[in-house]
């Protein structure tokens, strides 16, 4: 895949990147090693003003930035706008923070016999960082913000059609005052990757992406023995009960299946009805996805814009096609828009059954499956019937419902009664086939430490 920016909305391709060589590669790997060298000399206090400095950016220049988002993946504009702020509130989460995350944590030295013990904190080095194209400011700098703090040193390869944002990302901590190197660009393609990790000079991995890449990078790593994090594809659920609220539920339901054109991993994908209410559900959810307004994404009024990509359009295609084919009904959308870009409607999709791909396979795009069920045994069965365990919806003001979807939801968090997001006070990851480790709060700081204990005697 060549690395460009090819404007999702008219196909046009605005800039080419050359990629790095192998030579450039070696240089930029020795210059983070020696970055890491001259951590050593930096405070949590410095690092902190610097990454209140990037957060001062990111909301100074959002309007700039949220233009480059949609002009390189299509985002409409709100909500690159909103991905920009974002960014900056968790880089302020953790300027503010990490102090308390990294200080160090007394053990009970009685019990193994020291007169001190505790637990301490340290950076490992230069942290591999390969990121996607979906969310392409905020899924480096949930890395970022918490690997810098750390005093670790990043490197990222970014997803091929987002050079742009790549090359912004560097620029960013470097205006916002981080020592040169702490932070760089890799503009590489994927087949560069297991190289980068198997380098001595870089002591991790971390990798948001397809479950095929994320097997990869994890074997690479894990061959290597470094640690990885690993946060991959979902097929979340969308569990909706007789007591809740079900204007609420249905709106909810189609802004998840909605956000950022379909393609969130923890958006909304198979929606879970109860029989008492699924015709009430279906109405209302049908109704609000029918009204989304899909059209240029610089426009303000827009809800949807484009694809990110003509084989991502595809792909979608090809999968209600085969749900069609086997006797899936559409309820609305199901076709593609014709026209300059890669638009897909919001689509509405019942009787999918085990057969289909739709069932098994995660669905990036404003495509959504509606299942009824007759009780809160078969919507758990319902909902745990898949390979991923991202995220998982549940609506319900019945308390024992409410403890019984908290147990037995098998994903990395539940949202009862609203929609699945990620704060940086939250840890953020996924079970199964969604990947492992932690993303985010204190846990993702802590994922590229060092967790030193420290037992000292009289």
């Amino acid at each position: 895949m060549s690395i460009a920016t090819t404007n999702p909305a008219t196909g046009a391709v605005e800039a080419t990147f050359e990629a790095l060589s192998g030579t450039e590669i070696d240089a930029r790997l020795e210059r983070a090693r020696e970055a890491f060298a001259r951590q050593g000399s930096t405070t949590i206090e410095e690092r902190a003003g610097w990454m209140e400095a990037a957060a001062g950016i990111l909301d100074g220049e959002a309007d700039q930035i949220a233009a480059m988002l949609t002009t390189e993946m299509g985002k409409t504009i709100k909500a690159a706008r909103a991905e920009a702020r974002k960014c900056a509130g968790a880089c302020r989460f953790y300027a503010r923070n990490a102090a308390r995350f990294l200080a160090d944590r007394p053990a009970d030295a009685q019990a193994v016999g020291a007169e001190r013990a505790w637990i301490r904190y340290r950076p490992i080095g230069p942290v591999l960082a390969v990121m996607p194209w979906n969310f392409p400011l905020w899924q480096v700098i949930r890395f970022a913000a918490p690997a810098l703090m750390a005093g670790n040193v990043g490197l990222l390869k970014h997803a091929s059609n987002v050079p742009r944002t790549a090359l912004f990302l560097e620029e960013l901590f470097r205006r916002a005052g981080f020592p040169p190197d702490a932070f760089q660009t890799l503009l590489v393609g994927s087949g560069q990757v297991e190289r980068i990790i198997r380098d001595p000079r870089v002591k991790g991995a971390t990798l948001t992406g397809s479950e095929p890449a994320g097997r990869s990078v994890g074997a690479t790593a894990g061959a290597e023995i470094k640690p990885s994090v690993l946060e991959l594809g979902g097929s979340d659920a969308f569990v909706v009960m007789p007591s809740a609220d079900i204007t609420r539920a249905a709106d909810v339901a189609a802004t998840s299946r909605c956000l950022n054109n379909g393609q969130s991993c923890i958006s909304a994908k198979r929606f879970i009805v109860h029989t008492d209410v699924y015709e009430e559900f279906e109405r209302r959810f049908v109704d609000n996805m029918r009204a989304r307004r899909v059209g240029d994404p610089m426009d303000e009024s827009t809800d949807i814009g484009p694809l990110a990509s003509e084989q991502g359009r595809s792909t979608i295609e090809e999968q209600v096609a085969d749900a069609v084919g086997s006797g899936a009904t559409v309820l609305c959308g199901g076709q593609r828009i014709e026209g300059p870009g890669w638009f897909y409607p919001p689509t509405v999709i019942t009787g999918v059954t085990p057969g289909m791909r739709m069932y098994h396979e995660e669905v990036f795009g404003p495509v959504a499956s509606l299942f009824r069920v007759d009780g809160i045994d078969q919507a758990i069965d319902l909902a745990n019937d898949t390979t991923f365990g991202l995220g998982a919806n549940a609506w319900t003001r019945d308390a024992d419902e409410q403890e019984r979807f908290a147990d037995d939801l098998d994903a990395g968090q539940v949202f009862i009664n609203g929609m699945v997001t990620s704060f940086p006070d939250l840890p953020f990851g996924g079970t199964k086939h969604s990947g492992y480790g932690r993303e985010l709060a204190d846990l993702g700081m802590h994922a590229f430490c060092n967790i030193k204990t420290i037992w000292a005697g009289a």
